[in-house]
C-alpha cells in the first residue's frame, strides 16, 4: 500500500512517498504553494500518478500539544483535499520534524541554499516514516 506524506507549509509542500509495502518513506518532491485549488490539484495529481491509497499530513502542534498558529491553514488544506480524493487522510503530530530535517542536512554538510530546497521534503519523509512505524506497531498488536 502506497502512502503519501505531506508537510504543508506557508510557501511549500514537502512530499514523500512510501514504498509499495508501506515500510519505508522516500522524499519525492517539493511543491511551491500557489492558490488552495492549485495546491490541492497538484497533490491530487501526485496521488493519481503514484497510486496512493492513504495520505498522512503533518499536524502543526505547539509544544503544549495544542494546535499551533499554522493549524487552521493546514486544516483548511486537509478539508479541501478530502473533498477531492477518496483515500483516507490522517493527521500526525509534526513537532520537530523540520528541526530534525535541518539537523540531518547540517550533519551531511549540505549547503544553506540546498538545505532550503530539501528541508520540506525531508520533513515530509520524517512524518511519513513515523506514520508507517506507528501503523506497523498497531498491526502487530
Amino acid at each position: 500500500m502506497r502512502v503519501l506524506g505531506l508537510d504543508v507549509g506557508t510557501r511549500r509542500i514537502g512530499v514523500a512517498l512510501s514504498d509499495a509495502l508501506g515500510l519505508t518513506a522516500q522524499g519525492l518532491t517539493v511543491l511551491e504553494r500557489s492558490t488552495m485549488a492549485q495546491d490541492v490539484e497538484a497533490v491530487c495529481k501526485v496521488i493519481g500518478e503514484q497510486g496512493v491509497e492513504a495520505v498522512v499530513v503533518g499536524w502543526p502542534l505547539a509544544l503544549s500539544g495544542k494546535p499551533g498558529p499554522q493549524a487552521p491553514r493546514v486544516e483548511a488544506f486537509v478539508q479541501a483535499l478530502r473533498r477531492r480524493v477518496g483515500v483516507p487522510i490522517a493527521l500526525l503530530d509534526e513537532r520537530f520534524t523540520t528541526a530534525q530535517g535541518e539537523r540531518v542536512l547540517l550533519e551531511a554538510d549540505v549547503s544553506r541554499r540546498r538545505r532550503k530546497q530539501l528541508v520540506d521534503q525531508l520533513a515530509a519523509q520524517l512524518i511519513l516514516q513515523q506514520y508507517l512505524e506507528q501503523e506497523r506497531v498497531r498491526r502487530d498488536r
